[in-house]
């Protein structure tokens, strides 16, 4: 959760309340049951075998050579794309306090910051992480307690009232289907849920620790995502909600409506370390992923290099460097770097998910020949896989309708691409 909570719940919801209101904290929940489901199929096959680079392992092996090529290529863009969505919104909230600074110097300064802290021991990224970690969930949790103690204490004059999530136009105030079209959006929140598959092969104990982490997901997202956004909710009726745009955190300007501005200086302090948490964790992700693939066979053998401290230091740097682009993005087009990020981090992401999903299916078939007991088996699994299955396409169709076709044709463009490359790479390795 360290690495999945960031951007898409305190920036990315802003455009979902406008647009879905009170209904948003629906939409979380209807999104995190389906991360959920796929965490558990993911986990069944990771207590199973723990190994490096998890997604593209499983789907070579239980599927063929060309998925787990195409899986482990894909998850690595999606970190790509996920570090510098996560990096152009750390710019946004050094904005908060000093506008004056341009975002392209503060994305380099923390740029540089985080994969220095990568090439370190794996050590330093745990304990890095570990803290980052720490400060956002202490502080949602914080942010619930004081939400709850102004609501219960409020005056008959406050428009603080829980009353706020039904009336101002209903739950619903734009009908079903102003949530249905936000579910796309929504679902960039819960990218990177899925990073403990990378991290089961540097875990001391996988068979016990990556159940227990997995199971608490589901109570993490009832508390990180819906209580939290039903508290805010209701501090402030959503239609009064003053956004000015779409490139600020609600979070920070419901308590900078109420007219407590230490609250809203400390929680934008405390989502700027929300951003850089998920960002440390992508750059982790990439490189653990890029030395997973180099040790398969599916990228250059350099990337299967180590240091004395076991980091894979030319994955972590070869990885940094695409991140870069991010900073010349907000040097070019800071306004809509991060719609632009946002929504190809989504269909990488549709992509990833469905991976996943199928992959396990194929995993269940060899257990089952194999006569194997399960040591965590996945919830409701088939029926699961194909809810699973049926939502990406879901997703796929929103994304499609909303303006973001580009998204959605560049997936069979992206999958062909990479068959090419893949054969080409093929061929090359039978000459």
């Amino acid at each position: 959760m360290g690495g999945a909570v960031g951007t898409g719940l305190f920036l990315g919801s802003a455009q979902v309340i406008q647009s879905a209101g009170p209904s948003i904290i629906l939409g979380y929940a209807i999104v995190g049951l389906v991360a959920f489901l796929i965490m558990r199929q993911m986990g069944e096959m990771i207590v199973e075998e723990p190994v490096v680079g998890s997604f593209s392992y499983f789907a070579q092996k239980y599927w063929g050579r060309f998925p787990g090529f195409l899986s482990g290529w894909n998850y690595w863009v999606v970190y790509i794309l996920v570090a510098m969505t996560e990096l152009t919104a750390v710019a946004k909230y050094v904005h908060y306090w000093w506008p004056h600074i341009p975002a392209w110097i503060s994305a380099l300064f923390f740029f540089v910051l985080v994969t220095c802290l990568n090439l370190g021991n794996v050590k330093f990224y745990g304990e890095s992480e570990f803290w980052l970690a720490i400060i956002k969930v202490a502080a949602v949790i914080s942010m619930i307690v004081f939400g709850l103690y102004l609501l219960v204490t409020a005056g008959s004059d406050s428009i603080a009232s829980f009353a706020n999530l039904w009336q101002h136009g209903g739950f619903f105030p734009h009908g079903f289907s102003g949530l249905f079209y936000m579910l796309a959006f929504l679902m960039f929140a819960f990218g990177g849920i899925e990073l403990i598959g990378m991290t089961a092969a540097e875990a001391e104990n996988p068979e016990k620790s990556i159940p227990q982490a997995i199971n608490q997901v589901i109570f993490r997202i009832l508390i990180f995502y819906v209580a939290s956004l039903a508290i805010i909710m209701s501090l402030i009726p959503w239609n009064q909600l003053d956004l000015g745009g779409l490139d600020k955190s609600p979070f920070v300007m419901i308590f900078s409506q109420l007219g407590i501005g230490w609250a809203a200086h400390l929680l934008n302090f405390i989502i700027l370390t929300a951003a850089l948490s998920v960002y440390n964790s992508g750059m982790y992700a990439n490189s653990r992923m890029l030395y997973g693939l180099a040790v398969q066979g599916h990228a250059p053998k350099v990337f299967a290099q180590v240091s004395k401290q076991g980091v894979p230091k030319a994955a972590v740097i070869f990885s940094s460097i695409l991140i870069f682009g991010c900073v010349l993005l907000n040097y070019f087009v800071p306004e809509e770097a991060l719609s632009y990020l946002m929504y190809m981090a989504v269909a990488a992401l549709v992509l990833n998910w469905a991976i996943i999903s199928f992959t396990h299916l194929k995993f269940k078939r060899a257990m089952k020949l194999e006569g194997k007991a399960i040591k965590f088996p996945a919830l409701f699994s088939p029926l699961s896989n194909y809810i699973v299955l049926i939502f990406i396409g879901m997703i796929l169709y929103i994304m499609w309708t909303q303006g973001f076709e580009k998204s959605v044709i560049l997936l069979p463009i992206w999958i062909t691409f990479m068959f090419g490359l893949y054969k080409f790479l093929s061929w090359k390795k039978a000459l």
